[in-house]
């Protein structure tokens, strides 16, 4: 069998993923908060949409969003965790390099939706809160399908270029990923050939998509405050900022992890490989676990619904 890391090849049939690099002796150890936190985003999330789906009171523009956001959160993790557990569990590193790909598609795909999804669900609180009396007029269920649609299609539309790049580069040096996934940079940085290209663009739309709603989302958040500042009473304010905590502690758990494992990845080198994939890792397993569980907490009819039905089931 020739060795794969002399290996000339244009495309290769199949990548070696090796998992995190430097800790293979803890993968099985690895692996249990990790399969914990995929379990539970699993379970949050559907929970998320069963609920939504039976209660027609929460049928509106925030809960649709919600759900928008359940089901990126299920792609999202279930496009990374199955194929790490197998790289934990069985040593299964092979991936086809179309696999591959497809997977780096899905996962920058995918984020960008969330991002985006962000956005849609600031404004609806912008909505609610400034214009209370539009709200329900300008918020529609066609103007929020197609919200959702705007969203899917930017976030498809502009990571394509991704795969595509991806396949024309010619791969001679390895077909090794020292990572748990195909994560971008790390598939094209085997590529013989000069990748600017790939990396201006991917930094361009990172700058773009997390920049550009990142703005969004501090402009409508500060007309909301502005509003709820002028509110009479401390209760009033305060009852009024509550309906905008579930978003703002799940918009953090998403935007914190991706900035700082985005930054620690381009500009951080002496950091540890190890703790660059750990970290990697954290921001597309942790918002996904957390925001059911934000929302479930913090929002009342969720918490609601979800107690009868557990109270119901109980009975």
């Amino acid at each position: 069998m020739p060795d794969s890391n002399t290996t000339d090849f244009t495309n290769p049939s199949t990548f070696l993923l090796l998992g995190i690099p430097g800790l293979e002796a803890a993968h099985v150890w690895i692996s249990i908060p990790f399969f914990a936190m995929y379990a539970i985003a699993v379970l949050g999330n559907f929970t998320i949409l069963f609920i939504v789906k039976s209660e027609p009171s929460l049928h509106g523009p925030m809960y649709y969003f919600l759900c928008m956001l359940a089901v990126t959160d299920l792609v999202l993790s279930t496009s990374i965790l199955p194929k790490t557990l197998s790289i934990f569990w069985f040593n299964l590193r092979e991936i086809d390099f179309n696999a591959c790909l497809t997977q780096l598609y899905f996962i920058f795909c995918f984020s960008g939706m969330e991002s985006g999804i962000f956005v849609a669900m600031a404004f609806d609180r912008y909505m609610a809160i400034c214009h209370p009396l539009r709200h329900s007029t300008i918020l529609t269920n066609p103007v929020v399908a197609k919200i959702g649609l705007a969203v899917v299609l930017r976030g498809g539309m502009l990571i394509l270029p991704y795969p595509l790049l991806a396949r024309r580069w010619p791969y001679c040096k390895t077909n090794i990923i020292p990572h748990s996934y195909c994560e971008h940079i790390a598939v094209v940085k085997l590529a013989c050939a000069d990748i600017r290209i790939s990396s201006y663009y991917s930094l361009s739309v990172a700058f773009f998509v997390i920049g550009l709603d990142v703005f969004f989302i501090i402009m409508s958040y500060t007309q909301i405050l502005k509003a709820i500042f002028s509110l009479p009473t401390k209760d009033a304010r305060l009852k009024t900022f509550g309906t905008c905590g579930s978003h703002l502690c799940v918009i953090l758990a998403f935007y914190i992890p991706t900035l700082f494992s985005s930054l620690m990845h381009r500009f951080s080198h002496n950091v540890p490989l190890h703790l660059h994939i750990l970290i990697a890792n954290m921001y597309l397993l942790v918002p996904p676990m957390l925001n059911p569980i934000i929302y479930g907490v913090r929002t009342k009819q969720i918490r609601d619904r979800l107690l009868r039905l557990m109270t119901h089931n109980g009975a």
